[in-house]
């Protein structure tokens, strides 16, 4: 929302807010002094689902193997 909202919205300011989570705030991050490059978080969102889809992938791919059964011998041997 903040992203595309025209120039000189209020909302516009938003877009820099973040959490500070040691006093446990809202804050402009930018005026903190923490930037965090888009490119960054669209990497990591990026590598998070393809690790995802790599689990989703082995987990579907690992078979248990039947459980043997003892075969009786029907003469009682």
């Amino acid at each position: 929302a903040a992203q595309n909202a025209p120039t000189g919205d209020r909302k516009k300011v938003f877009m820099r807010y973040g959490l500070d989570l040691l006093k446990g705030e809202v804050r402009d991050n930018v005026t903190a002094g923490v930037l965090e490059p888009t490119v960054s978080k669209v990497r990591s969102l990026k590598s998070a689902f393809e690790a995802a889809v790599s689990l989703l992938r082995i987990d579907d791919a690992i078979q248990c193997a039947p459980e043997q059964k003892e075969e009786r011998d029907p003469h009682g041997h």
